[in-house]
């Protein structure tokens, strides 16, 4: 399973300069009368005019003093000037202007007018369901009794009640959409993810005896959760532009994303490589609040990996960023050039190793994130892989099970031609492709139970390329192969290493890893084929939707309206 991301002073002011008469200097005067100046030679001497000094020691004196400036003596101040002094009249206090606030960047709107590419597609309040690990509140059930290990799907009840109808599950954390336009969030905040702060909360601690029992969901006592990150709450709108109206959400492993009826994107959290942080941007280690992503064009569908994002345009071009370390972003990355794999970049389609694909288009339809691979449908029908391929789960045979083995630019899956598939979900190492006549064809790792195939059945095969065994014990599907046990499929979810399908009629089918209960079977064995979930609450329910966390699950149905109706009205949340 995924890691837990575990004012400026005013100068003084100078004081006032004494008077000062300033006598022009010799030279100065010489020029100004056209007489000498100076010290005065003996041929030189006064004009009998002039006034002899009274005493001969009085004009040696005089004689001798060169011109200086001279500082006239201050007048003598009134008493009443002086106390008008020593206490300055009161100043007026000057008006603070009032700074305004920087308003969130976002979409240019052309004359302040919004061009609407998105229609709201979810407007259907749901009942929520959970199950799985809640231990770092990913279930959304607060930080009250018995929101860790839910064994078999619950209702969430808070959820219901606050008209959810669009849901994503991140690696430890969940983001959800409500009808009145507010985004939801819940789980692990180490990185972000929430986009919200959740510090200095209230923590309740678990009982140590009953902790020491070991009552798991049964217990009464409180589950030591933090209740910010474990309570769903709304981030606050004044980080989006006015009248920003949401269309659909998506969730990483750390990090969370919005898409808006203008095709813009917003998001938060961090990105993760093997060594740590990579950053959010550039410029942006952690984006702790939500930020407005630059996208070279308008979006209309978003799908999250572990530590990256594919983004579908209104052109069918896609463009991906985040960690590319296996070859995910569908480009080759250096460690030197690491940090640009965080700024949108457009993905190339063109496979060069097929001469049968070779007017294949290059326009997608769809895109589906598996942790560190991705798969794309083309507007004619193919099917695209690229990413990590150690368990052959990009569909492709060639290097499958060699260490570090990589796609590194989308290619064309031979092996799902004309099968009419319509959709597909990606685990950590596995995928389901749903084919429009409800049939599912799963391949990659199977050695605990992902494909939904029993072991059994798999070991005896004998062809290497179709399943490759270790020790024996077979470790990859190489081939993607039919569930023949599911039929009249409508839905599919991968989690790293489990699976959820919903029939059209709104069963719902698990399989694989349930070490945390996230198969929703109420054991902690794997679950080798699928298997109808089946206690009180589930029988009670028509699934439409189901989503596969780290450890845990989650799934939906539409809720009947009440008596008094659902208001549908549109409006801008605030938190």
């Amino acid at each position: 399973m995924p890691p837990r991301r575990t004012a400026r002073n005013p100068p003084a002011q100078a004081e006032p300069a004494e008077d000062v008469i300033h006598v022009k200097p010799a030279r100065a005067l010489k020029k100004a009368t056209g007489t000498k100046t100076g010290r005065p030679k003996k041929e030189d001497a006064p004009a009998a005019k002039s006034a002899a000094p009274a005493t001969k020691k009085a004009a040696a004196k005089k004689a001798t003093t060169p011109s200086v400036e001279l500082k006239a003596a201050p007048k003598r101040k009134k008493a009443d000037e002086v106390v008008a002094e020593a206490k300055p009249k009161r100043a007026r206090a000057a008006k603070t202007p009032e700074v305004e606030k920087e308003k969130p960047r976002g979409p240019h709107r052309r004359g302040g007018r919004k061009v609407v590419v998105n229609e709201r597609e979810y407007t259907r309040p749901l009942n929520v369901y959970v199950f799985g690990e809640g231990g770092s509140g990913e279930l959304g059930l607060g930080a009250a009794k018995k929101a860790i290990d839910v064994k078999r799907p619950r209702l969430n009840e808070l959820l219901s009640e606050m008209d959810v109808v669009r849901i994503a599950t991140g690696g430890m954390h969940v983001v959800a959409l409500t009808l009145d336009n507010k985004i939801l969030t819940w789980g692990v905040n180490d990185n972000g993810a929430l986009g919200r702060d959740t510090t200095n909360p209230d923590v309740k601690m678990k009982d140590i005896a009953d902790d020491a029992s070991d009552s798991g969901s049964d217990s009464d006592s409180d589950s030591g959760l933090n209740e910010k990150e474990a309570t769903p709450t709304a981030v606050s709108m004044e980080y989006f532009p006015e009248d920003t109206v949401f269309v659909d959400v998506a969730a990483g492993d750390s990090c969370s994303f919005a898409l808006t009826d203008e095709g813009a994107v917003f998001g938060w959290g961090t990105f993760r490589k093997n060594e740590g942080v990579l950053g959010f941007t550039k410029d942006v280690d952690t984006a702790r609040v939500p930020m407005y992503v630059e996208l070279p064009k308008k979006i209309r569908k978003l799908a999250c990996g572990t530590n990256h994002v594919l983004a579908l345009d209104v052109d069918n071009n896609v463009w991906a960023w985040g960690n590319g370390q296996q070859n995910q972003l569908g480009r080759r990355l250096t460690e030197r050039t690491m940090h640009e794999s965080l700024a949108p970049t457009h993905v190339g389609f063109g496979d060069k190793t097929e001469k049968a694909f070779k007017s294949a288009s290059k326009k997608m339809e769809k895109v589906a994130c598996g942790d560190y691979h991705c798969m794309a449908i083309a507007t004619d029908g193919h099917i695209w892989g690229w990413g990590a391929n150690n368990y052959g789960e990009t569909g492709f045979p060639d290097n499958a099970g060699s260490d570090n083995a990589t796609v590194l630019s989308p290619r064309i899956i031979a092996a799902l031609e004309n099968l009419n598939i319509q959709s597909v979900a990606c685990g950590s190492h596995h995928n389901i492709a749903l084919a429009a006549n409800g049939e599912c064809y799963v391949w990659g790792r199977c050695d605990g139970s992902q494909t939904g195939i029993p072991l059994s059945e798999l070991a005896a095969v004998d062809d290497d390329d179709v399943v490759k065994k270790q020790n024996e014990k077979p470790k990859i599907l190489v081939e993607p192969r039919q569930l023949s046990s599911l039929k009249n499929i409508a839905m599919v979810a991968c989690g790293p290493e489990h699976s959820i399908a919903l029939t059209k009629d709104g069963k719902a089918y698990s399989w694989g890893f349930s070490a945390n209960y996230q198969t929703g079977q109420g054991t902690y064995d794997d679950i080798e084929t699928p298997t109808l979930i089946d206690n009180t609450a589930a029988k009670a329910a028509k699934f439409i939707w189901a989503g596969a966390g780290g450890q845990y699950s989650i799934m939906a149905a539409y809720r009947e309206p009440t008596m008094n109706g659902t208001s549908s009205k549109l409006t801008n949340g605030t938190s």
